[in-house]
């Protein structure tokens, strides 16, 4: 019987992250949620709603938050991890069409919410358009969404592939790095939900981020230090929850 973890890596998050949880935990056999440094009480109401959180002290980004969460699922025997975003803005109802997909494909799925742009915003539409392009050619594979967040990841591909990135890149190197050993990467079609609050890169920076990913991996892969997830924090209240 397929086991299946949702991984929610969040940074602040407080306004929607109950929400996320309690729709999500519908879905799925269990939640972890991923707290990278919070500062404004959502550990306190995602543990209320259900998940079981691992919290890093600091913050580190979202690679970093990704990282721990692979690791939590693999160590507890899961089939397949579900990730999406804590802000809202990925509809909890569309989990079962990447996990039954990833299930078939054993690959990795993404969510793909180009096939529906009309409520996207402009600049977020050419800057996902540009550096899909730029991914797939990395990949050998096309891939439509490359900027989503909302993926199945089968336990098979958690274990054969490692990144190096601990930001918002690391997600563009996954597909990269996936592909490159040869699991199939598929989309699904979701519907997104778009907000001002909703993003937390920083264009200028992780723009930088991304040209140095590409040009490291455009004549190969570099190889990954092998690296163990952040030093975590588990609440008493997760530790009891899961005895």
């Amino acid at each position: 019987m397929t086991r299946i973890l949702a991984v929610i890596p969040v940074y602040n998050e407080a306004k929607h992250i109950g929400d996320v949880v309690q729709k999500t935990l519908g879905h799925v056999d269990r939640v972890i949620v991923v707290d990278d440094g919070s500062r404004d009480g959502t550990e306190k109401i995602a543990t209320q709603a259900g998940a079981r959180v691992i919290r890093h002290p600091l913050n580190l980004g979202k690679g970093a938050a990704c990282r721990t969460g692979f690791q939590a699922a693999v160590q507890e025997n899961f089939d397949g991890i579900v990730m999406l975003d804590g802000d809202g803005q990925h509809d909890p109802d569309d989990i079962p069409k990447l996990i039954a997909e990833g299930t078939r494909t054993r690959g990795l799925v993404v969510g793909n919410r180009m096939k529906n742009t009309e409520d996207m915003p402009r600049s977020r539409y050419l800057t996902n358009r540009l550096l899909s392009f730029l991914v797939s050619c990395l990949a050998g594979q096309p891939i439509m969404d490359s900027q989503s967040g909302f993926r199945f990841l089968h336990r098979s591909l958690l274990e054969a592939v490692d990144y190096e990135n601990n930001r918002y890149d690391a997600e563009s190197e996954i597909l990269v790095r996936a592909s490159r050993k040869g699991f199939v990467i598929t989309e699904v079609p979701i519907q997104t939900i778009y907000r001002d609050e909703c993003s937390k890169i920083h264009v200028f920076w992780d723009t930088l981020r991304f040209v140095r990913f590409f040009f490291r991996h455009l004549f190969g892969s570099p190889p990954v230090k092998a690296r163990e997830a952040p030093t975590a924090i588990l609440p008493e209240s997760s530790k009891n929850s899961n005895k």
